[in-house]
């Protein structure tokens, strides 16, 4: 893997891990049940996402 390769990977992980944060604490806060559905949902994406990059390293 080159140098830009792994300085990209490293970008996508920091963007999926900082919106599996970011989806985790609406769904915390978020009072309407449907809504906190879906922000979770998002947040297990944004993991999954994550967990795709970081097997590539």
């Amino acid at each position: 893997m080159t140098e830009k390769e792994l300085l990209y990977v490293e970008d996508a992980l920091g963007h999926a891990q900082y919106f599996q944060t970011q989806c985790q604490n609406a769904s915390e806060q978020l009072q309407d049940a449907e809504l906190q559905r879906f922000s979770h949902e998002l947040e297990q994406k944004h993991r999954t996402m994550f967990q795709s990059f970081y097997d590539l390293l």
